[in-house]
């Protein structure tokens, strides 16, 4: 089996996550979007049908079928059950909270991931960057704020511990993806993703998709996850290509990001994500957050800048390391 450290190409890395990441903000933008009117498991089984198309396309330009066989399907089953979990809930909470207010929490998972990679992947992390990822989930809790309560909170605070819970199994899941990435291309792990949610997408609908579950109800998060299928019209129909084609690129440019380099190198790149958020809901729902919430994501933007600048300061040149070639 390939040693782990053969993968090392933090530069490719980077440039995977950064494209990666502008494709998660127009899919996270578009599913708020159609949240309205469409059920979250049937937005999930269309882009997901739609994007496996396209990583079977990538599945040939790396190797053929043959890299699809795995030697570990429990990890990979398990992968595909925390990035389904991270995302289910993550959207749910979008149907309820503004874009950047969602993203900002979702946002603690580069933290984790810092966090995740000490006992799992065995990498160094020092007390500097373990201050950061503590002053990055002080910056969570402010924008919670669970001393609110009554009138005075908009949305329940479980609503907001549903990006939290998202952040945690997508932490997990790219710890995993960096394990499995020393023997998995990227193009067949993302099938391997696009698969579980199908698989999970179908089960929802074999079991809600004609609505009755959503008969009600008055939470938003809920009925979006339980309401109806209903057949795309006009525009619709091309923005679920969209996200498609999204989910396509998502699962490939991440899955390619962790196999190149070291989770605390990658993760806090993510962070490009926040600003992209705060963009669509302002110029889609001329949403800005408030003072609370923008020192909750200084706080989480800042720590992970921190983590990033600790990295680049201890010598680990990004974009001089020595490159492994080899074809993808």
């Amino acid at each position: 089996m390939p040693d782990a450290s053969r993968l090392q190409n933090p530069a490719g890395g980077i440039a995977f996550i950064l494209i990666g990441m502008v494709a998660i903000s127009a899919n996270d933008m578009l599913i708020k979007f159609l949240s309205g009117g469409y059920p979250l498991h049937q937005m999930v089984f269309t882009r997901s049908a739609i994007g496996v198309f396209f990583s079977l396309i990538f599945v040939q330009m790396e190797g053929g079928w043959r890299i699809l066989r795995t030697d570990q399907p429990g990890l990979h089953i398990l992968r595909g059950l925390m990035i389904v979990t991270a995302n289910m809930t993550f959207f749910a909470a979008l149907a309820v909270l503004p874009l950047a207010e969602a993203t900002a929490l979702f946002f603690a998972a580069p933290l984790m991931i810092t966090l995740l990679s000490i006992p799992l992947l065995g990498e160094k992390v020092g007390p500097l960057r373990l201050g950061a990822v503590v002053v990055g989930f002080v910056g969570v809790v402010i924008m919670t704020r669970p001393w609110e309560t009554g009138g005075a909170r908009d949305v329940p605070v479980y609503i907001y511990l549903l990006p939290v819970i998202a952040a945690l199994t997508y932490a997990i899941n790219q710890v995993l993806t960096r394990k499995l990435g020393v023997s998995s291309k990227a193009s067949a792990m993302a099938v391997y993703i696009q698969t579980m949610f199908i698989l999970v997408s179908a089960l929802f609908w074999v079991l809600a998709g004609d609505g009755r579950h959503a008969e009600g109800l008055e939470n938003e998060s809920l009925i979006f996850l339980l309401r109806a299928w209903v057949w795309p019209e006009g525009r619709d129909v091309w923005l679920f290509l969209g996200l498609g084609i999204n989910s396509a690129i998502i699962g490939y440019t991440l899955a390619q990001a962790y196999r190149l380099a070291d989770a605390a190198t990658i993760a806090p790149f993510e962070y490009v994500g926040l600003p992209l958020a705060i963009l669509w809901g302002w110029v889609i729902w001329r949403e800005l957050p408030g003072p609370i919430v923008m020192m909750g994501i200084a706080l989480i933007l800042g720590a992970g800048l921190f983590v990033f600048l600790r990295e680049k300061q201890k010598g680990r040149r990004l974009t001089r390391t020595k490159r492994v070639h080899r074809r993808y």
